[in-house]
């Protein structure tokens, strides 16, 4: 069980909270309103009343220990900026923030965090990607150019194996793991065989998945 920070509790600090939150982790989740920390206390482990533009008042958190804070801050941008400032001072390594503005996003790229998040738009491409792919369950961007995505098995392709569903790109793209019901084989080989209902979990660069993406639509 990891733990994380999350300040700012709108609606996507708040769904990120309760995410982590579900994925077993533990969650320090802190907002500047006392009626929003109070409204969303009984949903999470610990949650704080914080101005985060105080970097005393940050300090008190043992922030340090997180395996990464991310900083929701609404529209506040000078709030958001000044909180990355006094989080870089306390040593927290691991800086996620969500960015509102342009240029927000050039003064934070200007800081060196760990990764500018522009919510509205990744959700767009998300959804983009669904419409356009429906047999992708997930994906996960590793890098610019590799990413993790989940696979839905379809009724056409029980009874295949991974390699046949790879074939000239099996080099390219790694499976990681299985998951049947509520079982995951993460011992995949080019043998083993899909189900309808499985859920193939592959690793690789954009441009392999995304010809393999293709081929599903075709299959």
């Amino acid at each position: 069980m990891a733990q994380f920070a999350v300040i700012g509790l709108g609606r996507f600090g708040v769904t990120a909270c309760l995410e982590l939150a579900h994925q077993g982790h533990h969650v320090c989740a802190a907002d500047i309103s006392d009626s929003t920390v109070n409204h969303y206390a009984h949903q999470l482990s610990y949650t704080v009343v914080i101005d985060a533009s105080d970097e005393a008042q940050l300090a008190r958190l043992d922030l340090i220990s997180c395996q990464a804070v991310l900083v929701a801050i609404g529209e506040n941008i000078e709030a958001s900026i000044l909180c990355v400032l006094h989080l870089k001072n306390l040593g927290v390594k691991e800086i996620w923030v969500k960015a509102c503005t342009k240029s927000h996003h050039q003064i934070l790229s200007k800081l060196g965090v760990s990764r500018i998040i522009h919510p509205e738009e990744e959700m767009g491409v998300r959804v983009a990607q669904a419409l356009n792919y429906p047999m992708v369950n997930q994906y996960f961007a590793l890098t610019q150019s590799t990413f993790i995505v989940e696979l839905a098995i379809d009724l056409h392709l029980s009874g295949r194996t991974i390699g046949w569903l790879l074939k000239e790109r099996g080099s390219d793209i790694k499976p990681l793991t299985l998951r049947r019901d509520e079982y995951f084989n993460t011992e995949l080989n080019l043998d083993t065989e899909l189900r309808h209902g499985d859920s193939l979990v592959l690793l690789g660069s954009k441009t392999y998945l995304t010809k393999l993406a293709k081929r599903f639509k075709v299959l």
